[in-house]
């Protein structure tokens, strides 16, 4: 399968004003940007006056279990749709799944409801979204993080190992234990991205460091996101990545537990800027993935009348897809955020492969 990447002009736009047309597919070399980030689409939308371009257009969206909530995933995709709802008139709703057998008939109510696009949000909804597709061959769909073969299907996923490489560098050079965590959801290849490119990024920059990896099996298990992350921090570590959802709340519990008993442990949050909601006396940084930005790219497609099914759309640290928040600022020092932008330069020219799986 063939995976086109967008370009960086067309990122810039979507980040900037959300007026962007989402046809051009011939990516574009940029020069490296700083670990500090644009302003997401959805922040940027939010602010953006109504144009009531999408005011006949329905957009539905079914989460994966981590629900609307999780302050991660869904809820990046949800505010990307309630942004352009803002700014376009369109009418956006979302579904929440408790389980896998929630996501067919999620997944059809839409359909059966005429919506214009509907919205499967995560890996594990790839296979419920095929027979939605197949079976309703005039409906539009897309997925977040899965590839399905169908010519009514958007695919969008992104280049996890790129930014997770960078929050890597920051944590090899944070630690002062030289012992750092990683907390995964479910074992499924995105999360593996995640791990892959975290213990590459620490790798390069402290190769005495050592990596403790913990799948916890769920992405909406707060408490054994909370566990694991005591069982590293037990054994020494002083710094945790997580990628797991809705239990990766669990695990900023758990440092905020600990600085209450004057212990300093470090968490880096994932897909939104989480120190925006556990606060900055825990969270070193995030590894954005800006899946609001997708969402709103491939949404505004259908109300421009461009949707591009069976297209594969990749996104990674040269579309601005993956990255460290601004915020970084606050906890990550000036020296480390230097040599962040070192790596991304190289990542983005080709000079270092971030590897994909462990």
């Amino acid at each position: 399968m063939m995976k086109k990447m967008l370009s960086t002009a067309l990122m810039a736009v979507t980040v900037s004003a959300l007026a962007l047309s989402g046809c051009a597919k011939k990516e574009e070399t940029k020069p490296a940007a700083s670990a500090t980030p644009a302003t997401s689409a959805a922040a940027t939308a939010s602010a953006a006056p109504s144009n009531n371009s999408g005011k006949d257009f329905k957009i539905g969206m079914v989460t994966d279990i981590g629900g609307v909530n999780d302050k991660s995933f869904n809820q990046s995709a949800w505010e990307g749709l309630k942004a352009l709802e803002k700014q376009t008139g369109v009418k956006v709703k979302n579904l929440e799944s408790k389980g896998d057998a929630d996501y067919t008939p999620n997944l059809n109510q839409f359909v059966k409801d005429g919506y214009n696009l509907t919205w499967g949000i995560g890996f594990l909804m790839g296979d419920a979204l095929k027979t939605v597709a197949t079976q309703n061959p005039n409906a539009k769909l897309a997925i977040i993080d899965n590839v399905v073969e169908a010519p009514n299907v958007e695919s969008v996923t992104f280049s996890e190992q790129e930014g997770s490489y960078l929050v890597g560098v920051v944590a090899g050079l944070t630690t002062k234990s030289n012992k750092i965590g990683f907390v995964g959801g479910i074992d499924i290849p995105v999360i593996k991205r995640f791990e892959a490119g975290f213990v590459a990024g620490v790798k390069a920059v402290n190769p005495n460091a050592k990596v403790q990896i913990n799948y916890t099996g769920a992405f909406d298990k707060p408490d054994l996101g909370k566990a694991a992350a005591a069982t590293i921090y037990n054994d020494g570590a002083d710094v945790i990545f997580h990628a797991a959802g809705s239990t990766g709340n669990g695990v900023f519990n758990e440092a905020k537990d600990r600085a209450k008993n004057g212990k300093k442990v470090w968490v880096i949050g994932v897909d939104k800027d989480q120190s925006l909601e556990f606060g900055d006396e825990v969270t070193l940084t995030s590894m954005l993935k800006r899946v609001d930005t997708a969402v709103v790219r491939v949404s505004k497609d259908i109300i421009d009348n461009k949707f591009q099914g069976g297209k594969v759309v990749t996104l990674g640290l040269k579309d601005d897809g993956v990255g460290l928040p601004e915020t970084s600022k606050k906890n990550v020092t000036p020296e480390i955020l230097k040599k962040v932008d070192e790596f991304k330069a190289k990542i983005i020219s080709g000079e270092i492969k971030v590897p994909e799986k462990p």
